[in-house]
């Protein structure tokens, strides 16, 4: 089983020690920062799974971190433990209004603090059914999600979001870069939601390069339209200079031949209810897959809704 990852910010090096000793290496895997902008660009970087964090440090303070952390729908989710000095009242409050899942106060008892952090993580593992790169909702959060819209007998549209051409770029460029690629098309994912979608909108990443949007007949074509226009504005970032210069990379098809590959797009295929009824998610899954599979055939980024009656 992989170790969790857990940050720590502080800008007093021998707190930093104190926390190293603190936490078993054989558990933990442990990375530190020592002012608010390392910590974030540590966070962006690759999200550890939890963060035990100064409510004094340089730069950007801890109140200020963990506000902008919770603000952010792919990272809401991360358990924060606050420091703060003894008897500041103040500064455990305000961090706990900025979002602090918890806080200790220094000196702290190293006892405490480690039965701290499990307890966190145990709880943040069986509150959230997630997906681990995204912290979205996971599987069974899509199947609860989608069962209950057939239930309710509302009008409902399922939109799957895929990337194309995405295993012979993560072969070319590696798993951190496709990790990297795969969280910035979840934040464009969401960010059209937020933009054209309503407050009862759901987002869920099914894993890997594949995502679920649930909307309202009125308002899926809008959100498709805006995660195509963003994502294909992304996709110059995603790239080499030499190899966007080219417009393609060089891979290897499923023979293992080498082929020219273009440049990565997105296809979503749009399931709704406006002219069938369904009785089961799986109806739902299939047909969704069927449609993305159609739309991927166009070569471009795009979307296929579903018209059959």
């Amino acid at each position: 089983m992989a170790k969790k990852r857990i940050l720590i910010v502080d800008d007093d090096p021998d707190i930093l020690d104190i926390l190293r000793l603190t936490i078993p290496e054989e558990e933990y895997e442990v990375v530190q920062a020592e002012d608010g902008q390392e910590a974030l660009d540590k966070v962006y970087e690759r999200p550890p799974d939890l963060i035990i964090l100064d409510y004094v440090i340089p730069k950007i303070d801890g109140r200020a971190v963990c506000q902008k952390l919770k603000k952010d729908v792919l990272l809401r989710h991360m358990p924060i433990i606050m420091l703060t000095g003894k008897g500041d009242v103040k500064d455990k409050v305000k961090g706990l209004d900025a979002g602090a899942d918890d806080y200790i106060v220094k000196p702290f008892e190293p006892e405490e603090l480690l039965a701290r952090i499990r307890m966190i993580l145990r709880r943040s593992q069986m509150d959230l059914d997630a997906a681990p790169l995204t912290r979205l909702p996971g599987n069974v959060s899509i199947f609860n999600e989608i069962d209950k819209r057939i239930k309710s007998g509302e009008k409902f549209a399922v939109g799957y979001v895929d990337l194309d051409k995405f295993k012979v770029f993560n072969d070319k460029y590696g798993f951190a870069w496709g990790d990297r690629t795969i969280q910035q098309t979840a934040r464009v994912v969401v960010k059209a939601v937020e933009k054209e979608g309503g407050p009862e909108d759901f987002i869920g990443h099914i894993g890997g390069d594949d995502f679920v949007i649930i909307s309202t007949l009125d308002k899926i074509d809008r959100i498709c339209k805006q995660i195509i226009q963003e994502f294909d504005k992304l996709t110059p970032e995603l790239y080499k200079p030499e190899d966007l210069k080219k417009s393609y990379i060089v891979g290897k098809d499923r023979q293992g031949k080498s082929v020219k590959v273009k440049l990565i797009s997105v296809s979503i295929g749009v399931v709704t209810n406006e002219h069938r009824k369904f009785t089961h998610v799986a109806e739902v899954a299939e047909i969704g897959a069927e449609l993305k599979e159609y739309a991927k055939q166009k070569k471009k980024s795009n979307y296929v809704k579903d018209q059959r009656k």
